[in-house]
């Protein structure tokens, strides 16, 4: 194998590689002489075919693979000896001359091919226990507390039925059937459906016409489907609803004390109110870590400067920019009146966003594999598996997505080498708790990761 480089410029690499027509003849030997106790030709005993028949028969198509197999393994050791790590898979350009590649196949002459690729930065790591990072954390207020075992009281309300009229917090038993000039259409109607009234639970219109009906009535009441309603042939229609109410139920919510705590696990009322105070702390503690990590990722970016791979930083901003033009409608030209202006400027603030991410993925990259920080499969599948709970009913086909999608696998694990790394960080950096309110602690920051 010889190598030459022809280009070297930043993290871009171009190297000519030449393979001896005599090694790829001596593996094609090896090959073809492995296959004649294999393969079975009318004439010949098995083990017994002429190499040079095997050859003519079979040598093209063995050859085209050695070819693939060599080139592969001879990369990967290109890079192994040079000490480099492609940021993607090098591109390979051979010869498309025909009478070329005929004698390449037929190991007359020796392959020659084109290696191009952007090697990763070398770079050094900063030394994080130097770094600081103020951790935001609030005091409960008891009215949140209260708020939310409220909150748990108001989920837990019985209804009883009256003989009344209806009027707001009232829930409804109805049937209804609704109707678009006169004809009726799919998902309009329902049977024993329950409404509650001021829930805004149905279309505009519905609920206020039922305020005051009694259970046993029949009434046409009007809905307004809205203009954005995810049915066309029903956005923004006024529709006629036929509705039989059959009972109007009073709201009865349960008292704050020791009895209603053990009907939902827990053996007082106090016991109820630790685990609701538990849960706002752990909610708190959320924001101030999302907070920290900003912080850190700020940290990071800041002290390490070092020249990225252009194809990464082009493939991170290809994806944010068809997000970013997808939302717009108009294959993502509506930028308003000076339209290009405003194209111009997004498209810098994009690419800086790119930048940064390329940037934080190598960092965090390089630490977790100078400190040996790793996800386990365990933890994969588990955080798989708590992905597809959220598609209750389509779970086979949310895991028949990862299964054929690698990739997609891929976008768990990073968050989670991602998190793991930020507790690595947390342990070496000095950090100075901040008492803020809890407005401050919950408030949103930019988002520029």
């Amino acid at each position: 194998m010889q190598v030459t480089e022809k280009q070297s410029d930043g993290l871009k690499r171009e190297l000519e590689i030449i393979i001896p027509a005599k090694d790829l003849e001596a593996k094609l030997k090896e090959q073809l002489e492995g296959m004649k106790d294999k393969v079975q030709l009318k004439g010949f005993r098995p083990g017994k075919v002429p190499y040079d028949y095997l050859r003519r028969l079979y040598g093209k198509q063995v050859m085209g693979e050695i070819i693939q197999k060599e080139v592969t393994a001879t990369n990967d050791a290109v890079l192994k000896e040079r000490d480099e790590r492609a940021a993607f898979q090098p591109m390979i350009k051979m010869t498309e001359d025909d009478k070329e590649i005929e004698q390449i196949l037929a190991c007359e002459i020796d392959l020659s091919y084109l290696m191009s690729y952007e090697i990763l930065p070398a770079f050094d790591l900063a030394d994080f226990s130097k770094m600081k990072v103020e951790k935001l954390v609030a005091d409960i207020d008891p009215k949140e507390i209260d708020a939310g075992v409220d909150n748990i009281l108001e989920n837990s309300v019985s209804y009883k039925a009256v003989e009344r009229k209806a009027k707001d917090k009232d829930r409804l038993t109805l049937d209804f059937v609704g109707k678009l000039d006169g004809e009726t259409f799919e998902g309009g109607s329902a049977e024993d459906a329950f409404l509650v009234l001021g829930s805004q639970g149905f279309i505009p219109g519905f609920e206020e016409g039922l305020i005051g009906a009694k259970a046993g009535e029949e009434i046409t009441v009007e809905g307004n489907f809205p203009e954005d309603y995810n049915a066309e042939h029903l956005a923004g229609k006024t529709a006629q609803f036929d509705v039989t109410v059959k009972e109007v139920g009073e709201p009865s919510k349960p008292e704050a004390d020791d009895e209603f705590a053990k009907t939902i696990g827990f053996d007082t009322i106090e016991a109820l109110r630790a685990a609701v105070e538990g849960g706002i702390k752990e909610e708190q503690d959320g924001y101030g870590r999302e907070k920290m990590k900003k912080v850190i990722m700020d940290g990071l970016d800041k002290a390490h400067e070092f020249d990225l791979p252009p194809s990464l930083v082009e493939n991170e901003f290809d994806g944010i920019w068809e997000q970013v033009t997808s939302k717009m409608g108009d294959d993502g030209k509506n930028f308003g009146e000076d339209g290009e202006d405003k194209e111009g400027d997004a498209r810098k603030k994009y690419q800086k966003i790119s930048e940064r991410r390329v940037r934080l993925g190598l960092i965090l990259s390089q630490i977790a594999e100078k400190n040996e920080i790793t996800i386990s499969e365990k933890e994969v599948t588990d955080a798989l598996s708590e992905r597809i709970r959220q598609f209750p009913g389509q779970e086979q086909q949310v895991m028949e997505f990862y299964q054929k999608n690698p990739s997609a696998v891929a976008e768990i694990r990073a968050p989670l080498l991602e998190e793991k790394v930020i507790d690595y960080l947390l342990e070496l950096m000095q950090i100075d708790e901040k008492k803020v309110s809890r407005e401050e602690l919950v408030a949103d920051d930019e988002d520029e990761s």
